[in-house]
């Protein structure tokens, strides 16, 4: 097989569904024979890897260890699921706490064993914040750390599709920016239909109501896999970060939204799903273009991330804005 790098990637949260699955996938893609697994669950990390060796993968080195430093060390390119899923019980602000301290503590590891990382993907929730904190305490250039944030507009995808009973693939840009779940900003403008801009068939193809309803569907996308399947979804998340990571190798250029660091005048030391492309020098964004509604709701869902990262400031798991730099030099 060829491959694309030899250079080491290494999965965090290896023994997950989603983990699990990226292993596989990179495995699968070709992207380089040499895969290292790491998870603090050592039981059923050490089953990710026997499945994998069952698989009788050709020319390909895999690893596994519950060493953060052994997994870290020498790594080009890392992907990161390793956060924690909420749980019966928990708030949104446990949860966010929770991910929020392991977001932390990643971006130490990899500023302590990995501090010449060429690409970090972060996958866990809330991944605009974690991401952003992983990023704050790695020291790395913004450009070499992204987020899954893809997702969300190829679920867009999926529901026009649906709706037009067309295939996915005949539509072109659609796209969701911003943060995730409910505050994140549907555009209509980007998107195209057999070439066709989607808000010229809103109204006359699609009723304004229907229009509404796709919407609120690509918004409660993960909750509809929960109730489809009983668990959150693995499988695309895992897919779409392993070609996020597979660009930044030198693949095929990455180019739905991801979330990426920004600090622009208009939207400031945060990280949220702009217009991007991944390659191998990193992650570039551009500013969305859309309506005047449509970039309201962009700035409404902006203050809803300036607020989830000051309420970790408040928790004292970052220091407050102007003293980012300390940590992380690039972020002036």
């Amino acid at each position: 097989m060829k491959f694309l790098t030899q250079d080491k990637l290494t999965i965090v949260g290896a023994a997950g569904m989603i983990g699990s699955n990226m292993a596989q996938t990179a495995l699968m893609m070709g992207l380089t024979p040499n895969l290292c697994l790491y998870d603090p669950y050592a039981p059923a990390l050490e089953g990710v890897a026997e499945e994998l060796f069952h698989c009788a993968f050709e020319g390909v080195n895999i690893t596994y260890t519950s060493d953060i430093a052994e997994a870290l060390g020498g790594a080009s390119y890392v992907v990161s699921s390793g956060g924690a899923a909420r749980k019966a019980g928990m708030t949104r602000e446990d949860l966010l706490k929770g991910n929020a301290q392991i977001a932390a503590q990643f971006g130490r590891d990899l500023k302590s064993y990995c501090p010449d990382v060429r690409h970090v993907v972060v996958v866990f929730n809330p991944a605009d914040i974690t991401g952003l904190i992983a990023l704050i305490y790695s020291g790395i250039r913004p450009q070499q750390l992204s987020t899954l944030a893809a997702l969300d507009s190829t679920r867009l995808r999926s529901e026009l599709a649906r709706y037009l009973r067309i295939r996915p693939d005949e539509i072109a840009d659609a796209r969701t920016y911003g943060g995730h779940g409910e505050q994140m900003a549907v555009f209509a403008s980007t998107a195209r239909v057999h070439g066709e801009p989607l808000s010229e068939l809103i109204g006359r193809e699609i009723p304004e109501g229907d229009w509404e309803q796709i919407k609120l569907r690509v918004i409660q996308g993960g909750k509809r896999i929960i109730e489809l399947r009983g668990r959150s979804s693995f499988q695309s998340p895992a897919y779409l970060s392993v070609r996020m990571i597979a660009a930044a190798m030198g693949g095929e250029p990455f180019c739905y939204p991801a979330g990426v660091y920004v600090d622009n005048g208009e939207f400031d030391h945060i990280l949220m799903a702009m217009e991007t492309v991944i390659d191998s020098q990193g992650v570039h964004c551009k500013m969305p273009h859309g309506t005047p509604e449509e970039l309201k709701t962009l700035c409404e869902s902006y203050r809803h991330l300036c607020k989830l990262r000051d309420e970790v400031i408040d928790m004292g798991l970052l220091p407050p804005v102007k003293e980012w730099d300390k940590l992380n030099p690039h972020l002036k």
